[in-house]
């Protein structure tokens, strides 16, 4: 008995990695790896850590504000002026003492978003698709893998932070009791203190369960872009018969090529030229040909070029109007020169070193 076994069916499995341009496109269409309790938590811990900082300047602002009411702002006449007046002050000194709270929320936000995924704006997630309104695509997501670890994810957070209020509570809690003796100011700087303690521990906590998510995440979006050998196959098709693409190849090739034929141009003995529109230059290496070979040739902007190169190096050139376009014509790169021109090549070598003696 004997079994045989379709290859092809393999084909069609997902097991290879996501190619470069199928996470460039899932890239422009906003799907990437990334974690938004990774966000939260550095926002949490920023936050905190700015009112840690300036906690007893925002109680003072605080404080000022509810003496200046009971103080002056009771004695005003109930007029529009005095009303408006007074709420623009209460808005100025609130936004002045919320300011650095805010400037840090919206840096931490920036950042954990630019660590995670680098800089993205793409407007695809915001467009309108029937897929999201489907009740049979609905149901896939909210009975699927993901959804339990979403679950499980807010559970564990749940519990964590409130662990944690717990037991921060639990140690202050003898001197919550003594509350009662003492004024208002001590009480406020308590709460306040703790507070920022539950937060600062919540948001480590937080960024450490974010950092799993993270990874998770990451493992997931892999996962989901995996591609069948068949993906890979079609893609190279794809890419291999756009003409963009094909053009922009050919323009890089081109490009290299010529960036390869200058490179040869100081090596050259000497440079044929029309004068003005063709230049091509010739070396001749007993050790590699019989014959003097061509390194570079070109006409117009890339004969002015070469000419240039020559100058720069101090490589003769030779005006020879009939030859230049003949070399031109029947002689590629790294080709040896036809033997009907060797006499007329010959003779110019001969005189190129005979005036490079001289000068030495």
């Amino acid at each position: 008995m004997h079994l045989k076994l379709d290859l092809q069916y393999f084909a069609g499995e997902k097991t290879e990695k996501a190619t470069p341009k199928k996470r460039q496109d899932a890239r422009k269409k906003g799907q990437v790896a990334k974690s938004s309790d990774v966000n939260t938590a550095i926002l949490l811990f920023f936050v905190f850590i700015i009112l840690l900082v300036i906690g007893q300047s925002l109680g003072n602002t605080m404080t000022g504000m509810y003496s200046k009411s009971f103080t002056e702002y009771i004695h005003l006449a109930v007029t529009e002026e005095q009303i408006f007046e007074m709420f623009l002050d209460f808005t100025i000194q609130i936004g002045i003492a919320l300011a650095p709270i805010m400037l840090i929320a919206i840096v931490a936000g920036f950042a954990s978003n630019f660590l995670q995924i680098g800089f993205l704006f793409t407007s695809e997630p915001l467009k309108m698709k029937l897929s999201k309104i489907d009740p049979i695509q609905g149901a896939k997501r909210i009975f699927s893998v993901r959804a339990l670890v979403e679950l499980v994810k807010s559970l564990l957070k749940i519990i964590v932070v409130g662990i944690i209020t717990f037991s921060i509570i639990w140690m202050n809690k003898d001197e919550m009791i003594m509350l009662y003796d003492k004024n208002v100011t001590s009480a406020m700087a308590f709460f306040g203190s703790m507070t920022i303690q539950m937060g600062l521990a919540a948001a480590i906590a937080l960024l450490i369960i974010s950092v799993i998510d993270y990874a998770y995440q990451r493992y997931d979006f892999e996962k989901q872009n995996r591609m069948s050998k068949n993906d890979i196959k079609d893609e190279h098709k794809n890419i291999e018969g756009d003409p963009l693409i094909k053009s922009k190849i050919k323009e890089r090739q081109r490009q290299m090529a010529m960036q390869r034929m200058m490179s040869q141009v100081p090596e050259a003995d000497v440079i044929i030229t029309n004068p003005t529109h063709y230049a091509i230059a010739l070396k001749y290496e007993e050790s590699k040909a019989d014959a003097p070979y061509v390194v570079a040739k070109g006409v117009d902007f890339v004969a002015v070029k070469i000419k240039d190169i020559a100058k720069h190096h101090d490589i003769m050139m030779v005006e020879n109007r009939p030859l230049a376009r003949a070399l031109y014509a029947q002689t590629e790169i790294g080709q040896v020169i036809g033997e009907e021109y060797f006499q007329a090549v010959a003779e110019i070598l001969a005189y190129v070193y005979r005036v490079k003696k001289k000068i030495k």
